[in-house]
C-alpha cells in the first residue's frame, strides 16, 4: 500500500514527511501510514501532527513521552524500541532516533531546491539570522531556524523542518571548540555563508585565541562546493585570514562589508538613536539609505551582510530593506520592554539582554544604553551576570567592563556571579549596587531598587540550564506592574 490516499488529504504545503518518506530518509519501518505536518523533540511545544522524535539526552530520554505524544495529537512518534501505549502503526522504528534526526535533516537538504544561506560568528550571528530570513522571506517562501537552533541537534532539527517547495532557506551554525561547524555545515551545504565577527568567546577552549576562533569559524566554508559565495566582516582583524581559509576550500567568491572602503557593502553612515538606526550603505556601488528599529552600529554592519546576500543572489535589494525595517529584537536579545511601576507616563525602560554575553557584546549593549534617556528621576542600571568560557584572563575581562560602564553614564551596576565579582569591586563604590553569587538572589533584590524612570540593562552569559539564567531577573521584573497593581488595590 502506499500513503498517497493520506497525503492527498493535505495540502502539499502542509504536508512535511509521509510515513513512506521518513521511512525512506531514516531506514526505519513504519507499518501504518501517516503523514506529519512538522517535527518535534519536545512535547511542551510539541503541535497536532508533528512527529515526534523521542530523542535520548544527558538527562532525559524523550521514549518516556512518546505516548504523550500521540495523547496531544502528533502523527506519529520516532522510538528505537517498543514502547507502552504506542501503538504500532504510529510509530516510526529506527535503530537510533538522534541518528534517525540527523538523517532526515539530510534527506530535507537532499530533497530541496532552495538556495541556502548559512551564517556562524562569535556575536550577532542570531541577530542575523532573524534579518536573513526576513529579508528573504520578502523574495519568496522562506525557511529559518527558530531561536537558536545552532549546535549538533539544533541544526538537523532544523534541516528537517524544511519544507522541500521553499524556495530560500538560513541556517545559523555555532560552536564552543574547534572541529563543531564542519559536521554541521557538511548538512546545511549552504550557497552563501555568512561570518558575522570574532571575538573572545569561548577563549579556554582556543589556546591560540582568536586566531583560533577565526579558524573553527572559517570550517563553514567547509560544506560549500566551488560555487559558493562567502561574506566576511572587512573590519575584522582576522579578515584575511578567513578569506585564506574560504580559498583553502576551494572558494572563489569572496565578499566583504563593514566600515572600511574596501568593503564590497560599505557602511558610508550610521546614526544611532534611542528608537533605531539610520544608515547610509553602499552595496556593490549602489547606495541605500534605510533605517533599523533595533538600535546598535553592530546591528547595523550585520544589516550590510544582510542586503550583500540577497544583492549577490540577484533578489530586490529594496524590497529586502523594507522587510527589515519592522524588524524587532529576538527575545533575550536588546528586546525593550515598558513597565509600569507607578507613574504611566514615566515607566521603567527595560532592556532584556539575558539569553547571552561576551566582552564584546556587553560593550555593545552598553552603547545602546548610553543612547537612551531615563525619565524623570530615573537612573540608567546594568544588572550583569558571569561570562563564562573566557579562559585564564577571564578575572581581567570582567573587571574591564568597569571603564565602558563610566563611559556610557551607568549610575548603578549590580553583579551576579563569582566572576562578576571582579568586576563589582573594580567599580567606583558610587556604582555599586549589590552583588549576589546566585541569580534567584538577585531577582529577589533588585525589583524593590526601582524607581519610574530607570533604564534597566540585564545580561548575562546563558550557562547549563533550560533557560538563561539572568532570564530570572528579567522575569522578576516583568512582574513588577502586578505587583504596584495589587498595592495599589488594596490600597484602596
Amino acid at each position: 500500500m502506499t500513503d498517497a490516499p493520506l497525503t492527498s488529504v493535505l495540502s502539499f504545503s502542509s504536508a512535511l514527511w509521509s510515513s513512506t518518506e521518513a521511512a525512506k530518509a531514516t531506514g526505519g519501518t513504519a507499518s501504518g501510514q501517516w503523514v506529519a505536518t512538522g517535527i518535534s523533540i519536545d512535547t511542551r511545544s510539541l503541535k497536532k501532527g508533528d512527529l515526534f522524535i523521542a530523542i535520548r539526552g544527558d538527562a532525559m530520554d524523550g521514549h518516556r513521552f512518546a505516548a504523550d505524544a500521540l495523547a496531544k495529537g502528533a502523527a506519529a512518534v520516532v522510538i528505537d524500541h517498543a514502547v507502552e501505549g504506542v501503538p504500532a502503526d504510529k510509530a516510526l522504528m529506527v535503530q537510533d532516533t538522534f541518528k534517525a534526526m540527523q538523517d532526515f535533516g539530510i534527506a530535507a537538504r537532499a530533497r530541496t531546491g532552495a538556495k541556502i544561506i548559512g551564517v556562524t560568528g562569535s556575536v550577532g550571528k542570531t541577530g542575523t539570522k532573524e534579518m536573513l530570513g526576513r529579508a528573504f522571506s520578502a523574495l519568496g517562501q522562506t525557511h529559518y531556524s527558530e531561536k537558536s537552533l545552532n549546535n549538533h541537534w539544533g541544526v538537523p532539527l532544523s534541516l528537517a523542518r524544511m519544507d522541500a517547495g521553499c524556495d530560500y532557506a538560513v541556517f545559523e551554525m555555532g560552536m564552543n571548540h574547534a572541529g563543531e561547524i564542519t559536521p554541521l555545515t557538511c548538512m546545511v551545504k549552504p550557497h552563501i555563508a555568512i561570518i558575522t565577527t570574532i571575538a573572545p568567546v569561548h577563549t579556554e577552549h582556543f589556546p591560540d585565541g582568536l586566531d583560533g576562533i577565526a579558524k573553527a569559524k572559517a570550517e563553514i566554508f567547509a560544506g560549500m562546493d566551488a560555487h559558493g559565495i562567502a561574506i566576511v566582516n572587512r573590519d575584522n582583524p582576522q579578515c584575511d585570514l578567513i578569506m585564506d581559509e574560504a580559498k583553502r576550500q576551494g572558494i572563489q567568491k569572496i565578499f566583504t562589508f563593514g566600515h572600511s572602503e574596501e568593503a564590497d557593502a560599505r557602511l558610508v553612515e550610521c546614526l544611532v538613536a534611542s528608537n533605531g538606526t539610520r544608515i547610509t550603505a553602499r552595496i556593490l556601488g549602489e547606495e541605500h539609505i534605510f533605517t533599523l528599529k533595533d538600535a546598535g552600529p553592530h546591528n547595523a554592519t550585520n544589516a550590510l551582510a544582510v542586503l550583500l546576500a540577497v544583492k549577490l543572489i540577484g533578489g530586490d535589494v529594496e524590497a529586502a530593506i523594507a522587510a527589515l525595517r519592522d524588524i524587532e529584537p529576538p527575545a533575550g536579545r536588546g528586546k525593550r520592554e515598558y513597565l509600569n511601576i507607578g507613574d504611566a507616563e514615566n515607566p521603567v525602560t527595560l532592556i532584556d539582554e539575558s539569553y547571552n554575553a561576551s566582552p564584546v557584546a556587553m560593550q555593545a549593549a552598553f552603547k545602546v544604553m548610553a543612547l537612551i534617556d531615563p525619565g524623570r528621576g530615573g537612573r540608567r542600571i546594568a544588572i550583569l551576570g558571569d561570562m563564562y568560557e573566557l579562559g585564564q584572563n577571564s578575572a581581567q575581562m570582567h573587571r574591564d567592563l568597569a571603564l565602558p560602564l563610566q563611559a556610557a553614564g551607568v549610575d548603578l551596576v549590580y553583579t551576579c556571579g563569582t566572576l562578576m565579582k571582579n568586576l563589582y569591586d573594580a567599580l567606583p563604590e558610587q556604582n555599586r549596587g549589590a552583588h549576589r553569587d546566585e541569580a534567584p538572589e538577585m531577582a529577589q533584590i533588585v525589583p524593590d531598587v526601582l524607581v519610574p524612570g530607570d533604564v534597566v540593562l540585564v545580561k548575562g552569559s546563558r550557562g547549563g540550564g533550560e533557560k538563561p539564567r539572568m532570564q530570572l531577573v528579567v522575569e522578576a521584573l516583568r512582574a513588577l506592574p502586578l505587583k504596584h497593581a495589587d498595592a495599589a488595590n488594596k490600597a484602596h
